[in-house]
């Protein structure tokens, strides 16, 4: 089968919004010219669509115009390296599914051990926050609603106090060994987020899970997080005003 035919027939074989390069197709070593020029006469004929150089999808057609992948897929190159878990989405890209605003942002936000520099890709900008935490598959819902509450005044679209109840209904979802983990996980991030997880775990009943935390912080430094209290009289005694 001739590279065109073969990439052609790849590709309609490829879920609606799928990311993918040259190499992943399979082809002799002498066939990568081949195959780069094959996908570059796709995307200009419009049977795929550029996303960034040597990156490829096949959109999705609706009334409304061609659907962008979903950012997952934008950026599953820099989410794990060769089948292992090395990032996770986090920050902008989630506060909607966490239910914490209804905004969508052209920023997506990965979190890694390893940073690098923002940059872009097609209309995204792709930034990275620091997580001190080893990445697993299991730990990363965890990572994303402690990443929520330490960023939760960069949350767009939303106040801190409607925030804040959105995190004690998501807690009390959490089974007591999610619950253990998150206290685990937090003892790796700053002290005011520290101290608002613990404030969060105390007005949801879970006193006994707080005492890591506590032990944790410095009982003379205050955190400023305006508003809280009305909707979390135990804040006080976390020094958060």
């Amino acid at each position: 089968m001739k590279v065109s035919k073969y990439i052609s027939f790849s590709i309609d074989r490829l879920p609606k919004g799928y990311v993918f390069t040259y190499s992943d197709f399979d082809a002799e070593a002498n066939s990568k010219e081949a195959i780069i020029k094959a996908l570059n006469r796709l995307a200009t004929s419009g049977k795929i669509v550029k996303l960034s150089k040597g990156k490829f999808y096949k959109p999705e057609t609706t009334p409304f115009g061609k659907l962008q992948p979903n950012q997952a897929q934008i950026v599953k190159d820099l989410l794990e390296t060769d089948g292992k878990v090395t990032g996770y989405l986090t920050g902008y890209s989630i506060y909607s599914q966490l239910g914490l605003t209804t905004q969508i942002s052209n920023t997506i936000q990965i979190g890694k051990n390893e940073i690098r520099p923002a940059f872009k890709r097609e209309r995204y900008t792709i930034s990275f926050v620091k997580q001190k935490n080893i990445i697993t598959k299991e730990n990363i819902p965890l990572l994303q609603l402690l990443d929520a509450v330490r960023y939760i005044k960069k949350i767009p679209d939303t106040t801190v106090t409607s925030a804040c109840k959105r995190f004690l209904a998501i807690l009390k979802e959490l089974s007591e060994k999610d619950k253990s983990t998150l206290v685990r996980l937090a003892l790796k991030y700053p002290p005011a987020t520290r101290a608002l997880l613990g404030t969060l775990l105390e007005e949801t009943g879970n006193i006994g899970l707080t005492e890591p935390l506590r032990k944790s912080l410095n009982p003379i430094t205050a955190y400023q997080l305006s508003g809280i209290n009305k909707i979390l009289p135990v804040a006080e005694k976390w020094n958060i005003k």
